[in-house]
């Protein structure tokens, strides 16, 4: 449930609930103004949550990928398509863990424990 309170300033202020899991809803007039999409970014500012648009562009690696293959030795054309194919790689990367983290939040797939990822310490 939603209530929808005009502030003075013109700023429009929604009154949400949060559930027992701790997640609320983003009404979708704010979704969209906003242009969200899957990710946002959430930080805790002099007592308040602040959720603000993440928006990552497709060249967010490549400093660190250049200076990979460039330590590896590749120049030129051979530069080029390799750096090509290893941002490809990463968006694909990237794409499976979002589909896998959804997978996880929607109960189609079971989480893995600490000791899982990380192996124990026995």
């Amino acid at each position: 449930m939603t209530s929808t309170v005009r502030e003075r300033n013109g700023m429009e202020r929604k009154i949400i609930n949060v559930s027992s899991k701790r997640q609320i809803t983003i009404p979708l007039k704010f979704y969209e103004h906003l242009d969200l999409g899957n990710e946002v970014e959430c930080l805790l500012e002099d007592g308040r949550i602040i959720i603000q648009p993440l928006h990552r562009g497709p060249n967010e690696f490549s400093v660190e990928i250049l200076k990979e293959l460039v330590s590896h030795g590749y120049s030129g054309d051979e530069l080029i398509k390799q750096f090509e194919t290893q941002n490809e790689n990463i968006k694909k990367a990237i794409a499976n863990m979002l589909e896998e983290a959804d997978a996880i939040t929607a109960g189609r797939k079971p989480s893995a424990s600490f000791d899982e990822l990380f192996g124990s310490e026995d």
